[in-house]
């Protein structure tokens, strides 16, 4: 990768239309100052003192975060959210980003999926992350939301250049990616091959078929072999990368932490290696600025190791940022692809 590569990519993302299908949550952190907390008279115990609340778009909504702030020019919401105080303070942040809202179903037959996070502030700077409180529906996707899901799907992805599937919820069929949903977008994505198809999935990584994926090492061994336990090596994660690339024969994505990423394309894989950052760091929403940064390279024409090359960027960004969902400018991509270019030699791997 070239500065001037680099630079021709990124300055090119606002030409790129994406939509990003799938599960849509809000991350809502409470900032509590700790000097100002109180025992509760009735129950004894601390009762934290909130000064300040922070909602953000989660899960699907990071990913839409992660596009805009690097400036992708069209980026398409299609989700179900609930009719609640929690679906309204979602839907105004995903419109604050500059996202499309038009296909995200609002409906009081769910609940909007929240993760509420309180955060403990000391008085000397530290912060102490508290139990998080989830807010997520306990049953099957209703089928007649399936029904608005799929014709929702249709329309708009008449519209983009690229899809990201984000498949959040570990209970097959309770979240938008019911096996039905996710069929459905296995023949459009064959039907449409010019178009970059591109899933992320916490539990069925290895379920997706005609579509680009990014696991990571974990997933990966999983998708493999699910009675797989204990810790996965960065040579077991280029065996199992290899085996997903042979299954699949589209692109892999394969993140291996602070190692960085594995690329498999065309029966030939890479290691772009980690940013080597230091300082605190934040791993919360790393694989989404990753796909952000991946998609939209490979909609304007980037090789798969130049688009795992930039998303490896952008993460590197993202998770230095504490207690907030970290995103990456353009300008900031380019300033740390100068800070780190002769620290980033990609190599390529055998089979």
């Amino acid at each position: 990768m070239t500065e001037e590569r680099l630079s021709s990519l990124l300055d090119h993302f606002p030409r790129v239309r994406v939509a990003v299908i799938g599960d849509v949550f809000l991350d809502r952190y409470l900032d509590c100052d700790q000097r100002l907390t109180e025992v509760s008279l009735e129950t004894g115990l601390d009762a934290y003192q909130v000064v300040r609340v922070r909602p953000y778009p989660g899960a699907a909504g990071t990913v839409v975060s992660n596009l805009s702030a690097l400036k992708v020019g069209h980026i398409v919401v299609i989700g179900v959210i609930g009719d609640d105080g929690e679906g309204y303070e979602l839907k105004r942040g995903l419109e604050g980003l500059g996202a499309d809202t038009r296909y995200l179903i609002q409906t009081d037959q769910v609940m909007t999926p929240t993760y509420t996070k309180p955060l403990l502030f000391a008085e000397n700077g530290s912060v102490r992350e508290l139990n998080r409180l989830d807010i997520r529906n306990r049953g099957p996707l209703p089928v007649d939301l399936e029904e608005r899901i799929l014709a929702a799907a249709e329309r708009a992805l008449k519209e983009v250049d690229g899809v990201i599937v984000a498949d959040q919820v570990p209970e097959r069929n309770w979240g938008v990616m019911t096996d039905r949903v996710r069929g459905w977008l296995e023949e459009w994505a064959n039907d449409h091959p010019d178009k970059i198809c591109y899933a992320d999935s916490r539990k069925r990584i290895g379920d997706y078929r005609n579509f680009i994926i990014k696991p990571n090492r974990y997933e990966a061994a999983a998708a493999i072999d699910p009675h797989y336990q204990g810790d996965v090596s960065l040579d077991d994660a280029i065996r199992f990368g290899w085996l997903l690339h042979e299954r699949t024969g589209k692109v892999v994505f394969l993140t291996v932490a602070e190692k960085g990423i594995l690329v498999f394309a065309d029966k030939r894989g890479w290691h772009i290696p980690g940013v080597p950052v230091s300082g605190p760091l934040d791993i919360t929403g790393a694989g989404d600025s990753v796909t952000a940064g991946i998609v939209p390279s490979l909609c304007l024409g980037a090789d798969p190791v130049e688009a795992g090359f930039i998303g490896n960027l952008v993460a590197s960004i993202t998770i230095q940022q504490i207690g907030v969902t970290g995103t990456a400018s353009p300008e900031s991509v380019k300033e740390q692809f100068a800070r780190f270019r002769g620290q980033l030699t990609v190599r390529e791997i055998a089979p």
